[in-house]
């Protein structure tokens, strides 16, 4: 089964390269105030998940600069995404704004998130 997993999840990987969706051009200003907005944002995901993968796509097409977290591959994410986030399931969005946390999960959900974000 692993080796399923891997095998799927290195052709996924393959065609997210070759296929690599180009970001929206923005003014200048518009870009840095909208950086600014995501700048605490944080995305848990598993590198060749096929949900995490979708979402990175979107945010690369909406020109967000948003940092990811690999809570497969780090203990110190997968702790944070559980004891913050309340279990593993990835892809998990942290959206903080003015002091408040929100832990946003389901791809389709972030996905509609981010656009109204960068609209």
């Amino acid at each position: 089964m692993k080796l399923v997993r891997w095998l799927l999840g290195s052709i996924i990987l393959f065609f997210n390269f070759v296929f690599t969706p180009r970001s929206k051009k923005r003014a200048p200003e518009v870009q840095q105030q909208l950086d600014q907005q995501t700048a605490q944002f944080k995305l848990y995901q598993f590198k060749a998940c096929p949900f995490c993968v979708k979402v990175r796509r979107a945010i690369k097409r909406e020109g967000l600069k948003i940092a990811t977290r690999d809570a497969k591959n780090n203990q110190q994410y997968r702790q944070e995404l559980l004891e913050q986030g309340g279990k593993i399931k990835v892809p998990c969005l942290r959206i903080e704004q003015n002091g408040q946390v929100e832990w946003l999960y389901e791809s389709n959900d972030i996905i509609a998130y981010l656009h109204k974000v960068a609209a």
